[in-house]
């Protein structure tokens, strides 16, 4: 096991955020699990067993600055500092061409995926920044769809781009303070938001069809060994995904 490390997971109370959660408390850190619903967070701790005893929920809402603003303040008070954060809340919305996509419905997802995660990703650099001893990492949750969009997913493939963007930027602007700042990129990882996958898809060329999935704790056990190197050495961008999935060539 590497070093305690305190860690951060956003979206902690199902799917992805759960599962890495889960790992990290497994490997012996001290874990803080946010998400909006106490209740799940809390059936995800007690769900760990003895190793929940390292973890941590605040209820929050990534959208909301004052509540992220808690959030960390509750990370200081109980903690001390933060070593690395897995930001990866997010949502989706099913398959709309982008003229059928209310404003609504664009700002339900681009809140999370992108708002939520600069709140996230701003307090928790501002956190490393001034801590003692300084530094930390963050690590984002892209997306495939970071590198080609699918059909009909113009807001969550907007705010996954844009995810790319907010990485780069973390990284250029954390080296004068030790912090890092790396992206993982996940395609098709069963949860409950890939559930549909197993009935079918629209693809691009206009067809329904099932594709395949990868178990998530892949994915749980991906994100920490990013988080297990050491600060001067760093994974940019990681892409993990189901091997059979259509991404690479043309399907």
């Amino acid at each position: 096991m590497s070093e305690k490390k305190i860690v951060l997971v956003t979206g902690a109370s199902q799917g992805i955020g759960a599962a890495t959660a889960g790992a990290f408390a497994r490997a012996g850190h001290t874990v803080v699990l946010a998400a909006r619903s106490a209740d799940k967070i809390n059936t995800v701790i007690e769900g760990l067993g003895d190793d929940g005893a390292n973890c941590i929920g605040v209820p929050t809402d990534v959208t909301d600055p004052d509540s992220v603003k808690a959030l960390f303040a509750t990370i200081a008070d109980k903690c001390g500092r933060l070593d690395v954060v897995f930001n990866n809340a997010g949502v989706g919305l099913g398959a709309k061409l982008a003229g059928d996509v209310t404003w609504e419905e664009w700002r339900s997802v681009v809140s999370v995926n992108l708002d939520g995660a600069f709140l996230i990703a701003s307090g928790a650099f501002h956190m490393m920044q001034h801590q003692d001893p300084q530094g930390g990492r963050i690590i984002n949750n892209g997306s495939i769809s970071a590198h080609a969009p699918r059909y009909g997913s113009t807001p969550y493939t907007t705010s996954k781009y844009a995810i790319t963007g907010l990485t780069k930027c973390l990284s250029l602007d954390g080296r004068a303070f030790n912090i890092a700042c790396g992206q993982i990129d996940i395609g098709n990882a069963a949860s409950a938001m890939t559930e549909q996958m197993n009935k079918g898809v629209p693809q691009a060329d206009g067809t329904l069809k099932a594709e395949p999935t990868m178990d998530v704790e892949h994915v749980a056990n991906a994100v920490v060994n990013m988080a297990d190197l050491p600060l001067d050495a760093n994974v940019q961008f990681m892409t993990i995904m189901a091997t059979n999935m259509p991404f690479v060539g043309r399907g």
